[in-house]
């Protein structure tokens, strides 16, 4: 029988902010309390939490400021006496730090003095981020931070082997794989709507390419742009759609007015903006994972990508989506040619999308993260980061 653990999970970003990290934390921390595990939380403030703590037992609200470019978002200050006195107070088995700012270095550094073991997340190439706002030179102290600031831990968690890989060879210690899972209840082919679609100016044989993430620099949205752009001029009719919200959009918006831009969406009507799409462009070159590519997939949608995060574990090029090779903009835009020119082929390529990530279930998420903290607070001590030791944990 597994005993319940007492987790501190210590996040500068949770729902209702809307990104990848927060929707993945958010169904961990639910998924470890449904397995009667206690939880609790440290996060910054946000808007709406009340001026105090009360109906907050399981949380500890630490002041912070917007990050810039992203106002809605949020980092947390360093909060380490705090830490040291509550953790004193009620000693948790293990911290998880799913952030790498101010407060999750804090988290860290008390964790350490307190003999408590500590989990680490990597979630966001914060380093590449730098270069598509003008900081490049600091990619490389962002970088040193990030692998410290990881090699503090007992182990780092990342969403994908090649991203386990990647970071080896970089020098990060003691790495093990927890992936993301998608609620195919949710994102399913079922959801397409007509309504949806003429609302968009389409009908039911006119093609809407989608994509959805941060409308900002990183993601490599003007090769989406291009590649829509060169499928147009062999359609009778077609629309990009963009879901979500960033620090482009207005100049999207001015630069490219044709498009529809939906803005943030959230639950079954997110999941009908994906299903009433034909085809998923994602050019970022950026992500540790991408669960909009899970998410598309699980839709029914064929996804042109990169070979990288999470496209390269869950496509088969061909068979249930297209890949380009990174560094190649012509031949992800070729993929997406490909697509469109056989729609039979895309139907198909979209059905199998669809079923290879039928599988991929949080349950199956949620028990594998539980087994690493098991393992973490068992084996603590043991394999620290201090100690050298390089790759990828044994499974």
């Amino acid at each position: 029988m597994i005993r319940p653990l007492d987790i501190a999970v210590v996040t500068e970003t949770f729902p209702p902010e809307v990104n990848g990290v927060a929707m993945t934390i958010g169904r961990m921390v639910e998924g470890m309390r449904k397995r009667g595990h206690a939880v609790h939380m440290v996060r910054p403030r946000q808007p709406g939490d009340p001026r105090r703590d009360e109906g907050l037992a399981s949380t500890t609200l630490v002041p912070g400021l917007p990050i810039p470019g992203y106002p809605a978002l949020r980092f947390g200050f360093p909060a380490g006496r705090l830490l040291r006195r509550q953790w004193r107070a009620r000693r948790p088995d293990v911290v998880q730090v799913v952030t790498e700012g101010p407060l999750g270095a804090s988290a860290v550094g008390a964790a350490r003095a307190l003999g408590i073991p500590v989990v680490t997340e990597f979630h966001t190439n914060f380093h590449a981020y730098s270069r598509h706002y003008g900081l490049g030179w600091l990619e490389r102290l962002v970088a040193l931070h990030l692998r410290r600031h990881h090699n503090r831990g007992d182990v780092t968690l990342v969403p994908s082997h090649q991203l386990g890989i990647d970071l080896m060879r970089h020098g990060y210690c003691n790495v093990r794989v927890v992936a993301r899972g998608v609620d195919t209840r949710l994102f399913h082919p079922s959801r397409r709507s007509a309504a949806l679609r003429a609302s968009w100016g389409v009908g039911a044989d006119d093609l809407v390419v989608a994509h959805v993430g941060r409308l900002a620099p990183e993601k490599n949205l003007n090769l989406a742009f291009a590649t829509f752009r060169s499928l147009a001029a062999h359609a009778a009719r077609a629309r990009l759609v963009l879901v979500g919200d960033g620090p482009s959009r207005a100049r999207f918006e001015r630069e490219h007015p044709d498009h529809v831009y939906a803005g943030m969406r959230h639950g079954e009507d997110l999941a009908a903006h994906y299903a009433s799409a034909d085809l998923f462009l994602f050019p970022s070159l950026t992500e540790t994972y991408g669960n909009v590519v899970l998410e598309a997939m699980a839709s029914g949608l064929p996804v042109v990508a990169y070979r990288m995060a999470a496209a390269a574990e869950l496509i088969r090029h061909g068979h249930n989506g297209m890949l380009a090779e990174p560094g190649l903009p012509g031949r992800f835009a070729e993929s997406a040619h490909q697509l469109v020119s056989h729609p039979a082929s895309r139907a198909r390529i979209g059905a199998e999308a669809a079923h290879s990530v039928s599988a991929l279930d949080w349950e199956r998420i949620h028990e594998r993260l539980e087994a690493v903290l098991l393992a973490t607070v068992t084996t603590a001590g043991s394999f620290p980061g201090a100690s050298g030791r390089v790759g990828l944990l044994p499974d």
